[in-house]
């Protein structure tokens, strides 16, 4: 697991990108992210200024246009606080794949390697800097989770999430079958190539649904928004009113289980 800390070295401040999925689409969750950090006594920083971490025209083959959007956010973390980012995906853009994007900037590299050094994936974060424990004050239930392709493969944090779960007493974490498989959104991937993703995503719902959890919970939205989405569409096909498949960012979740 990638971590730059841990439990007992906590920072009083921290700056929070928030992602462009979280931005647009799951603000709450952001803001559910943002309480839980001031709940645990941290100062969190939301440059204002900030925008996309580039990752969707560096995976798309334009690394000229993702350089000019990830230049901008090496100018807004200027204080030598972690950078919190509730999306495994796009921390792994910034903390992996900057150093690499700036290789023939001197100064620019050397900004993306003091960046890197400073990135958090959220559940990592609570997990290996916070030691974050909190009492669950919810009603049993029983949850899958599901973790994106990056923050298995790039950031190493799918435990971290299943800790946190498994750390409510209330909550039971169900196992999906194929866990480790993508839900077939992959940012721009789903738009290139609709007809696979479309299959994928439907056989990753068809897991989660197998599981026989009453919601499904994920440390990134852009995952939630494509699993939310094809398990919407399913019930508007087969005439179901309410939804067959919940879901949440974890960020959401804990909250609601840990809030009085």
């Amino acid at each position: 697991m990638q971590t730059q800390g841990n439990a007992g070295q906590r920072p009083s401040d921290i700056y929070f990108f928030a992602t462009c999925v979280v931005d647009q689409f799951f603000p709450g969750a952001g803001l559910d992210a943002i309480t839980l950090l001031e709940r645990e006594g941290i100062r969190v920083h939301f440059p204002e200024e900030q925008t996309c971490c580039g990752q969707p025209a560096y995976t798309s083959g334009f690394p000229d246009e993702a350089r000019k959007v990830a230049a901008h956010q090496l100018t807004l973390f200027p204080e030598n606080w972690p950078v919190v980012v509730p999306s495994g995906s796009c921390a792994g853009m910034m903390k992996h794949h900057y150093p690499t994007l700036f290789a023939d900037d001197p100064v620019r590299k050397a900004q993306a390697e003091a960046l890197s050094v400073r990135i958090y994936e959220f559940t990592d974060f609570l997990v290996n800097v916070l030691g974050f424990q909190s009492e669950d004050k919810g009603a049993d239930c029983t949850v899958v989770l599901h973790t994106s392709c990056s923050a298995r493969r790039e950031m190493g944090v799918h435990l971290t999430g299943r800790q946190l779960l498994s750390n409510l007493k209330g909550v039971k974490v169900a196992q999906q079958d194929h866990e480790s498989e993508c839900c077939g959104f992959g940012g721009t991937f789903s738009i290139k190539q609709p007809e696979i993703s479309g299959a994928m995503v439907e056989d990753k719902v068809k897991s989660l649904k197998a599981t026989g959890a009453e919601r499904v919970v994920s440390a990134d939205c852009g995952c939630l928004m494509n699993i939310l989405g094809h398990a919407a569409w399913k019930d508007k096909q087969e005439g179901r009113q309410t939804p067959s498949l919940p879901g949440e960012h974890i960020a959401s979740f804990l909250l609601r289980r840990t809030s009085k």
